[in-house]
């Protein structure tokens, strides 16, 4: 018994080392509710959806297997080459047959290096195309949200699911799956090896392998905890940077600069606190396999080299030099890939904590989709009709309160109402961003629901207060669609809104390039390229919401003509807080907190000496007012 003393004792430190482990996995899993830990996404779900992504590729993944393959044989037949060449220097040393066997090792290696090589390229080519579609899914899915959805989601936390999430993906793909069936393939070619060579000190080294898959059991849970809140801090680092860059030009004004720094230095120690968290739960992991590796060399060079210097059998096998030297190498193999399976197990963690986190995204459910019947409009008249319509963003608060009203074919409607009144909702339903809770909305008799929002969207031209330009050239900015549009066209829609004048001073012209949201550019110009985006594709119904607000009175006056052009097109509806810009309506429409109060036309509501009356006068006073003091 004294004679195994040591190899006991190594034996009861790891033992304790366990225990202990598993008091901690206890105690967190009772506390499982407290600390947010539960998967909102089940790994095996995780992984059927991955494997979607993977499966038009198999053949590229089959080949790459074979090619894996090829590649373990060095990893498999090098100790045993060792082993030989050991005993040929022992035993009668022969520089002929040395030199062959030397040669064999070497070709082996050179062959198992060729093979990664283009394991490596076919994995990154494949990689590539997989993060393609998943992006491209991710993205389009994205855009199929209601406004609604996407106001509830921070921008920097979409930026981060499309690019951050993916590439942790990617590397599962074209790295760690690959390289954990490497691992694995290796771990049983050697095993396999070892118990051909020596049973029995094989099945010493098997003694190690239920404390090593109790280990991994263990901190796979502490893992997959620590690397999703990672990703959300991660997510709340990027949202922070999105809303703060984009307002950074108020932050400096009212110099704040020093509290949004210290905000997003709080911000910085959460991510710095949970990557800190992440490497010292691996800093306790890795060293744990590596522990195990060391007392399987330390129990093999007791047990075995004992044997080889006596002379003696271990549980009836003899042990030679050459067997020691073989087993040394083989248990580094066997160890090697279980440590390389433990870092990619981790990474794949990561990958997996990724994956829920674009599957939350991709499981949303888009609130404003086309009908079972949905239909696609080739040309509409223009004819509108809202019926006892009521809306609400939130339950129980009414936006819009039984609102019914007709818009005539290529008639100018204007919709008059102080803040909040429902103004802009009204249009925002005409174009299906959100959906009605009562009532229809009909264009040309057709209820919107029935119609494909593509085909309905198409129709419409919306011209809106806060112009989003898009980096690029004006062109790009106007043309937009995918449509034929020539140059030609171009220019007619810019000069027929006024917005030739200064696009022909730009020395490039048309293909002047535009900064982000249109920063080299004034807001009364980028609201004329909007009016030009709108022309040139010669939409039935168009939409100008407030759409002259940030226009100054002389380039108002340049529009008003253009507005004269644009009834031509077709139907027009006008959301506008300057009365001025609504005179010759065929029809105004005045609401007040979601209900209709009045409509007619300018002169007929002045008669009537109603709300409108009201707005009107107070409006006129303001003017002869600012006049006075001008």
């Amino acid at each position: 018994m004294r004679e195994y003393m040591p190899v006991l004792i190594v034996g009861a430190i790891i033992a304790a080392f366990a225990v202990a482990f598993v008091a901690a996995y206890l105690g967190i899993k009772n506390k499982k509710e407290a600390l947010g830990f539960d998967r909102n996404i089940p790994d095996g779900e995780i992984v059927r959806r991955l494997a979607k992504y993977a499966l038009p590729y198999k053949k590229q993944f089959i080949l790459v297997l074979l090619i894996m393959l090829a590649s373990i044989a060095h990893e498999l037949a090098g100790p045993l080459i060792m082993g030989r060449i050991e005993d040929l220097i022992k035993e009668r040393f022969a520089p002929a047959a040395l030199l062959r066997w030397v040669a064999l090792y070497g070709g082996i290696l050179v062959a198992s290096m060729l093979c990664t090589y283009f394991q490596s390229i076919i994995l990154q080519k494949t990689g590539q195309k997989i993060l393609s579609a998943l992006r491209q899914d991710l993205f389009t899915h994205i855009e199929s949200l209601s406004h609604d959805q996407l106001n509830k989601i921070p921008v920097g936390k979409l930026v981060t699911r499309v690019a951050n999430d993916t590439n942790a993906i990617s590397m599962m793909f074209t790295n760690i799956l690959v390289n954990m069936a490497k691992n694995v393939f290796i771990v049983f070619g050697v095993l396999a090896a070892m118990l051909l060579l020596n049973y029995a000190l094989t099945l010493m080294v098997l003694c190690f392998v239920p404390f090593l898959l109790l280990f991994t059991l263990i901190f796979r849970k502490f893992t997959r905890k620590v690397y999703r809140v990672v990703k959300d801090r991660t997510t709340d680092i990027n949202t922070f940077l999105s809303e703060n860059l984009s307002g950074i030009k108020i932050t400096q004004i009212f110099n704040q600069e020093q509290r949004k720094l210290d905000e997003f230095l709080e911000k910085s120690r959460q991510l710095k606190r949970a990557k800190q968290n992440q490497i010292f739960v691996f800093s306790i992991f890795r060293p744990m396999v590596y522990m195990l590796y060391i007392s399987s060399v330390l129990c093999l060079l007791y047990l075995g080299g004992k044997g080889a210097i006596r002379d003696t059998a271990f549980l009836g096998q003899a042990v030679t030099s050459a067997t020691v030297v073989s087993f040394y190498m083989y248990i580094s193999k066997f160890f090697n890939p279980i440590q390389n399976l433990a870092e990619q197990f981790n990474m794949l963690q990561s990958a997996f904590a990724s994956a829920e986190k674009i599957f939350t995204v991709l499981d949303m459910t888009p609130e404003i989709v086309d009908g079972p019947d949905a239909m696609e409009l080739d040309e509409i008249r223009g004819e509108i009709e809202f019926q006892d319509v009521w809306f609400s963003y939130l339950p129980g608060e009414w936006v819009l309160k039984g609102v019914s009203f007709r818009v005539r074919p290529r008639q100018t409607v204007a919709f008059v109402g102080a803040t909040g009144s429902g103004k802009t909702t009204i249009l925002s339903l005409l174009c299906r961003n959100y959906d009605i809770q009562r009532g229809r909305i009909l264009v040309d008799g057709i209820d919107i629901r029935r119609i494909k929002i593509s085909s309905l969207r198409r129709h419409f031209g919306q011209m809106l207060q806060d112009v989003f330009l898009f980096s690029g050239t004006i062109r790009g900015n106007i043309v937009l669609r995918e449509d034929a549009v020539t140059d030609e066209e171009v220019w007619d829609a810019c000069r027929y809104v006024n917005a030739d004048a200064f696009i022909s001073r730009f020395e490039q012209g048309l293909d002047e390039p535009v900064r982000e949201r249109g920063s080299n550019f004034s807001a009364g110009q980028r609201q004329l390229l909007s009016f030009a985006r709108t022309i040139v594709h010669r939409p039935e119904i168009m939409i100008l919401d407030e759409a002259t607000a940030n226009i100054d009175t002389e380039t108002e006056l340049l529009i008003q003509d253009s507005l004269e052009k644009m009834k031509s097109i077709g139907t027009m509806l006008i959301v506008a807080h300057r009365l001025s810009t609504i005179q010759h309506a065929d029809n105004i429409i005045v609401l007040s907190r979601g209900e209709l109060l009045e409509q007619g036309t300018h002169q007929e509501l002045l008669r009537r000496k109603g709300r409108y009356y009201q707005l009107y006068t107070l409006q006129y006073s303001r003017q002869q007012l600012q006049e006075k003091g001008a």
